[in-house]
């Protein structure tokens, strides 16, 4: 069953880029505190992940924090490389914590997987986007099908 509006994130063990490699942190520390916009990805560097979804948080974050936005994190079933490459490429800098969840636990945790073993992807995450206070989710867009409409960064100008 997917999470919900009302419910605590899951408290999940997940992969981060350091000054000296990969970092483990948990999720109800990095998304726990404060208010927190959290998009996820089905991957790094698939085309409306790299075209749309993660430039469009890249241009509103200051519009994100301008509302009281305190985080901006975007995670995917790919490993802290990837993630940390991706970010890179983007110029990312500090602005959103790259959040790797290889083994997809958070994801599972979430609800929000999607098989995608018919194009050789294996199970990935659902293309969503949360706003997050203290902990609990108050706000969940989760896109039906392709495209990024509801989990877009403008969408989440709406709900912050």
């Amino acid at each position: 069953m997917a999470i919900a509006i009302g419910d605590k994130i899951p408290d999940v063990e997940l992969r981060t880029m350091g000054p000296d490699g990969p970092e483990t942190v948990r999720t109800g520390e990095v998304l726990g505190s404060g208010k927190v916009v959290l998009f996820a990805v089905p991957g790094a560097y698939t085309p409306g992940c790299s075209k749309i979804h993660l430039p469009g948080y890249i241009d509103g974050y200051d519009a994100l924090t301008e509302r009281g936005v305190d985080r901006v994190a975007c995670v995917a079933v790919n490993d802290p490389w990837v993630m940390q490459a991706w970010g890179d490429a983007h110029g990312v800098g500090d602005r959103i914590l790259m959040l790797a969840d290889g083994n997809a636990e958070f994801t599972r945790a979430m609800g929000l997987e999607a098989d995608m073993s018919g194009f050789g992807l294996g199970v990935r995450s659902r293309r969503y986007a949360a706003v997050i206070e203290d902990g609990t989710v108050t706000s969940l867009e989760v896109e039906p099908a392709g495209g990024v409409d509801v989990s877009s960064c403008q969408s989440m100008l709406s709900q912050v």
